[in-house]
Formats: C-alpha cells, structure tokens, sequence
C-alpha cells in the first residue's frame, strides 16, 4: 500500500506536523499492523519524528540547525544559494520508519511526525509505504 501526500509550506523554513494525516489514511486503508516507511521527495525537506507537545521544541529546532548551517556563507558554491537547505536536509533525513500495531501509528506520549521545510515556500509531497 503507498500513498503520495501534499502539502503546501508557508514559511522557509517549518517543521509541519503530518501525523494525524498519516494516521487518518491508516484508519481509513484498516491497516493492521506492519511497518510504515514515510519519505520527502525533496533534496532540502525532511522527515522527523519529535516532541509534539511544546511549540518552543520546533522552533529551538530550526535555530539551532540555522545556527550550524547559516543560510549564506562566503564558501557556499551552489548556484540555486540554498546549500544549507541540502545539509539540514541531509542531518534530519528524508524518511522515517514507524511501527503500526493494532491500527495506530507507535509512538511515544510526545512524539509526532514532522514534514521540515528548509526552503520554502513550496509545493511538496511526500510518499508513505506500508510494510506488512
């Protein structure tokens, strides 16, 4: 079973939660039980899974990766000017694996999954592939 998603981004850079996306499609397939694999089909957004409880923990997020990879930087020869898009990109990942058990995604009391935008915005998509 494979599902494409989209999703429009509003802000360069953005951690969007898509959990209960994901969750709604698996109720609506009667997904069981099995393995989901959830992918960005994108160089400069990623896949995490991370607390969902706090705001303050996505934007902590992305300063602290803004800090590492500054979006200019004099040695920067990419000529689209988004390299640190690719390298935020690169330390998050682009897909994540979750567990199914008896319908529900497994996950921890705080965590959710989230669509990163680093070079927004745009239109994305991102793939999510059941494994049973």
């Amino acid at each position: 079973m494979f599902k494409t998603f989209t999703l429009k981004t509003n802000k360069h850079s953005d951690m969007i939660e898509i959990t209960n996306q994901i969750q709604q499609w698996l109720t609506e397939e009667l997904v069981d039980s099995g393995v989901i694999v959830v992918s960005s089909m994108h160089t400069t957004a990623g896949i995490t899974v991370n607390e969902n409880a706090d705001p303050d923990v996505k934007t902590d997020f992305l300063r602290r990766l803004e800090e590492v990879y500054p979006w200019e930087h004099k040695k920067d020869r990419h000529m689209e000017g988004n390299t640190a898009a690719h390298l935020k990109t690169s330390t998050v990942g682009h897909a994540q694996t979750i567990v199914i058990d008896k319908g529900q995604l497994v996950l921890g009391t705080w965590q959710g999954i989230y669509f990163c935008e680093f070079d927004g915005p745009r239109s994305r998509q991102f793939h999510v592939k059941v494994l049973r």
